[in-house]
């Protein structure tokens, strides 16, 4: 198998909005560099990138895939990115590893909220991005609004370096500004184009954006602007060198043409890809940290040095074990190579190393730095993990992925399924870590939290299809607080039982009052005399905390009250620490019940970005959720709205939010404080939990 040095090598992730046709697009580029001799569509569910069952069976990316083609002796890695938000950390797994983002933008919707999403991954992961107009053969295409509104949203440094002479149904040629040609596609199933000179028609519109160009480019560099104040303007070779340097420093954005599926402007991409876009070396040293310090440690791009490889992703095969996807970033690993995980500790020998083109696996002798590969049956490594050289410790930043939106209980639908399920649901989390699953002792539930309710709603169907358990999704109980508005100056509880022989003797008086929310619980100490002996007062904070753990008045965590032990009588042979600690409980639960116990419910702060229009329609709904709108500001054509609302009417916002703003609204929703519930339903809680102990009794 061929090697590839860092300087024949461009990792590429292809990101956008869902339905944007980066798949297709991927597809054309295997086929139109002859690395696969059929090319694939989406609609019949054959395309290299998609091969999961259930992506298949939906039409849509649901994992990142990892591809790869020989373009002109480069070596482009690709990595297809799912659309869908359920999906996002699918896409910041391929941006960590990427050197360049290719941001899909559709010629007739034109900008839309996800690539909103994906371009603020592309700052945070500082990728070099290039925006690709694709669909241009699509009917009502409209490429110059298109390019108008990116330039408003991403800014001036977007820079059309294409644009097409015809688009629609008649779309087959592209005017590129840097050649300043025409380049002619023919829809024979090649892909392949000629160049021809630009229109007389076309010939000043080529002439003003390269021009632009020229400026946008010298205006990055010193040296470049006085050469263009001399003379006007900039060499071909200043132009191409200047243009590099611009992406790989992000002030330039360049902007190009396609239509995946007849393969116009794929090659004219990938020529693009290979002669603008930064090789692993060109983005220089990364930095990581001396495991269990804040010491930085530099990796250099070196395909000499130490190898370092960090694991962006983790896929469960049943034939094959887990299959860890990495990059190398520095010297080179091979089969057999010994390396430590300084995430963790632990050794491991590489066994197998894959490159890969969806499921089809090619074993690799040797990776360089820079490249992409997979490697299987590594014991103790999961996604995040960096390996290295024992002699060259390091950790390289992990991927930070995004909080869930979305929370429901996984119940099983037969008995027996507990460890399977257990099993099913650990191995999901480490495939994907936006995925995460609790058991919550407090609620006695599974909840299953992840990016929305397709994103749930897979993970279910990928335990059937997997492990051959049925589960079922439900709404997930709310984890209410207990808690009181007012003063019980005296609670008292006197334990007495007699059932011969030694008995059982312990009394207590209380006082229970409130304290300011957050603070947590207290117990005071204020026996005198000996009235209470000093070793029994333990087993009475005892009884106490337990009554706060299972409730009081509806079953729910009792916070924020304080708890003052004044006085009692013990007797001197049947007092024992049993019989106060049931004397703490009793007293508290009668205590609790006269001091105006409340309920707490836990609100959520969220922040729901949406386009002008459907402003009303969510402003409308957050309030009938009981929310409280905190405020809004623009960015670009969205409008941001923060707002604080009930974790009870956030169950399934998100499939909601999309259902009302046509798929263009996203949120993100984060814990803030408990507040007091209203009394209706504070009223309804309780009846509830009432209900249910006669029934449990029953």
């Amino acid at each position: 198998m061929k090697e590839y040095t860092p300087d024949v090598i461009r990792n590429v992730a292809l990101i956008g909005h869902g339905n944007s046709g980066k798949t297709s697009f991927a597809e054309a580029m295997l086929f139109t560099s002859g690395t696969t001799t059929r090319l694939g569509k989406l609609e019949d569910s054959n395309t290299v990138s998609d091969f999961q069952p259930d992506e298949n069976e939906r039409k849509i990316s649901i994992s990142t895939s990892l591809l790869h083609v020989d373009w002109k002796g480069v070596k482009i890695n690709i990595l297809d990115t799912p659309g869908y938000s359920d999906f996002t950390g699918e896409v910041k797994c391929g941006l960590k590893v990427a050197d360049t983002a290719l941001i899909f933008l559709k010629a007739v919707e034109g900008f839309e909220v996800s690539t909103e999403t994906v371009w603020g991954y592309t700052k945070e992961f500082k990728n070099p991005a290039v925006f690709l107009v694709n669909k241009l053969d699509n009917e009502n295409s409209d490429f110059e609004k298109t390019v108008q509104a990116a330039r408003e949203r991403f800014g001036h440094d977007v820079i059309p370096i294409q644009f097409p002479v015809k688009q629609g149904l008649g779309f087959e040629e592209i005017v590129d500004v840097i050649r300043m040609k025409v380049l002619k596609y023919t829809r024979d199933g090649k892909g392949k184009y000629t160049e021809a000179e630009i229109p007389a028609e076309l010939k000043s519109k080529a002439e003003e954006l390269r021009s632009q160009l020229i400026e946008q480019i010298a205006e990055t560099d010193e040296n470049l602007l006085n050469v263009f104040f001399e003379n006007g303007t900039l060499s071909e070779k200043e132009i191409n060198t200047g243009l590099k340097i611009a992406v790989r420093d992000r002030k330039i954005f360049p902007l190009l043409c396609s239509a995946a599926t007849h393969l116009i402007g794929i090659a004219s991409v990938m020529d693009f890809i290979i002669d603008a876009c930064p090789n692993p070396r060109d983005l220089g040293d990364v930095a990581g940290l001396i495991p269990g310090t804040t010491n930085s440690q530099v990796v250099k791009p070196d395909p000499n040095g130490p190898p370092v490889m960090f694991i962006f992703k983790t896929l469960s095969e049943s034939h094959l074990g887990e299959l860890s996807f990495f990059r190398v970033y520095s010297g080179n690993v091979s089969p057999g190579l010994d390396m430590i995980n300084q995430s963790n500790g632990k050794f491991e020998r590489l066994s197998q190393l894959y490159i890969l083109n969806g499921r089809e696996r090619k074993e690799a002798a040797k990776l360089f730095c820079g490249d992409i590969g997979a490697a299987v049956k590594l014991k103790d490594t999961h996604t995040n993990n960096t390996l290295t050289a024992k002699a060259f410790p390091v950790v390289l930043p992990e991927i930070k992925f995004p909080e869930p939106v979305i929370s429901m209980a996984i119940v099983s639908k037969a008995k027996g399924d507990e460890d399977k399920i257990a099993n099913g649901l650990h191995t999901f989390h480490a495939e994907d870590p936006t995925f995460i699953v609790k058991v919550n002792p407090e609620l006695r539930q599974t909840v299953a939290s992840g990016q929305g309710e397709l994103h749930l709603t897979i993970i279910a169907k990928r335990l059937k299809a997997r492990y051959g358990v049925d589960v079922e999704l439900t709404e997930p109980k709310i984890p209410y607080r207990e808690t009181i508005k007012g003063v019980c100056k005296e609670a008292e509880y006197k334990h007495k039982k007699q059932s011969g022989g030694r008995g059982q003797f312990g009394h207590v008086l209380l006082k229970i009052e409130p304290k300011p929310r957050g603070e947590g619980f207290e117990f005071v100490d204020a026996i005198v005399g000996g009235v209470v002996p000093g070793k029994f007062i333990p087993a009475v904070e005892k009884g106490i905390v337990e009554a706060m753990e299972n409730g009081v008045v509806a079953g729910y965590k009792v916070i924020d009250v304080k708890v003052t032990l004044f006085y009692g009588s013990y007797h001197t042979v049947d007092s024992d620490e049993h019989s106060f600690k049931i004397a703490g409980r009793m007293g508290f639960k009668k205590g609790f019940k006269e001091a105006k116990p409340i309920m707490l419910e836990p609100i959520y702060e969220i922040e729901v970005t949406v386009p002008e229009d459907y402003m009303g329609d969510v402003m409308g709904d957050i309030s009938s959720r009981r929310g409280k709108i905190l405020g809004m500001e623009s960015e670009g054509h969205n409008q941001i709205i923060k707002a604080l609302v009930p974790l009870k009417e956030l169950y399934r916002y998100s499939t909601n939010l999309r259902s009302m703003t046509q798929g263009r609204g996203i949120h993100k929703q984060k814990f803030s404080f408990y507040e007091e519930v209203p009394r209706e339903i504070q009223e309804k809680i309780i009846a509830d939990f009432e209900k249910s102990k006669i029934e449990e009794e029953e």
